[in-house]
């Protein structure tokens, strides 16, 4: 009785300090019990976590063992994400060099960016959320999958060194590893993917990798322009059509149709590139084949 009362006590006397000052700190509260002179206790430090929110986004294909558990899935065009915030946090500390974006890379998707660092940098989650994979993955190496609050999943790959475990609770801007080149890397630097129900997102249509950190909208309506690579290219920097309504999005489905001429020199590469129409929706479009010989005054329609 006499233990439960001093605990009792302890609690009541306690003094209960709330801080935001730091980032590692964000979600916790900092208890130092008062006692009577001569007696030291350690502060003790207890995380606020919203149980429900963190269990909601657990309630779904939460398979910490598999890269992309939604394989199967099939997603209705267009997707909507929805943000709290309205700025991230930058990956790493320093300056955000993307060496390599979304798109066609190498006659292969590469379905991320990849923002250049030195072996051993620091790399932190750019939002809140719960840690869903954290191991060595083929291709990404080491690697940490945070599932957001949203829906929303962000993948920090390559990596040198894992500081999380599944399930860990992730504050915005927490350690979560360090860079590296493992897996299938030909040098240090972060591959950073962005994913929505197994359907990869170009990152650059979300967030504004700027030193600003913004998150582009609070509401955004993904097409799947934004989710294919062939779309876009590796090298150059996407022009970004933003849609923030459901309308706007909607509209963007109905396609015009145009009625190309082929003409001496012309290649599927060459007319892709000057139309900005893929190699893959122009086969598609005109029931060819990439291999296809293309004929001068030969007519084929361009979806745009």
């Amino acid at each position: 009785m006499k233990t439960i009362l001093a605990s009792i006590f302890i609690l009541l006397a306690s003094t209960l300090l709330f801080t935001q000052n730091n980032l590692q700190d964000s979600l916790t509260i900092v208890v130092k019990p008062t006692l009577e002179k001569g007696n030291s206790v350690q502060e003790i430090k207890i995380p606020i976590i919203d149980v429900d929110k963190r269990n909601d986004i657990k309630l779904e294909f939460w398979d910490t063992g598999s890269f992309n558990p939604y394989r199967n899935e099939i997603v209705k065009y267009p997707i909507q994400i929805k943000f709290d915030d309205t700025t991230y946090i930058s990956p790493i500390k320093k300056s955000k060099v993307i060496t390599s974006r979304y798109g066609w890379r190498r006659g292969r998707p590469h379905q991320g960016i990849d923002i250049d660092l030195v072996t051993g940098d620091s790399v932190v989650s750019i939002l809140d959320g719960v840690v869903r994979f954290a191991r060595y993955s083929r291709g990404h190496g080491k690697v940490v999958v945070v599932r957001h609050y949203n829906g929303l999943e962000t993948a920090y790959a390559h990596l040198s060194k894992i500081n999380v475990k599944p399930n860990d609770t992730i504050a915005k801007g927490q350690f979560i590893g360090k860079g590296g080149s493992t897996g299938r890397s030909t040098g240090s630097h972060l591959h950073l993917v962005t994913s929505y129900k197994g359907q990869y997102i170009h990152p650059e249509y979300i967030f504004d990798f700027s030193k600003e950190n913004k998150i582009r909208s609070k509401e955004i309506w993904v097409t799947k322009e934004w989710t294919r690579a062939s779309f876009h290219s590796s090298r150059r920097k996407s022009k970004l059509k933003l849609f923030t309504t459901e309308e706007q999005a909607l509209a963007s489905l109905v396609k015009t149709k145009k009625v190309y001429v082929v003409r001496s020199g012309d290649t599927l590469s060459r007319i892709s590139k000057r139309n900005n129409v893929s190699i893959a929706a122009i086969c598609r479009t005109n029931s060819i084949r990439k291999s296809s010989t293309l004929r001068i005054g030969q007519k084929l329609v361009l979806e745009l």
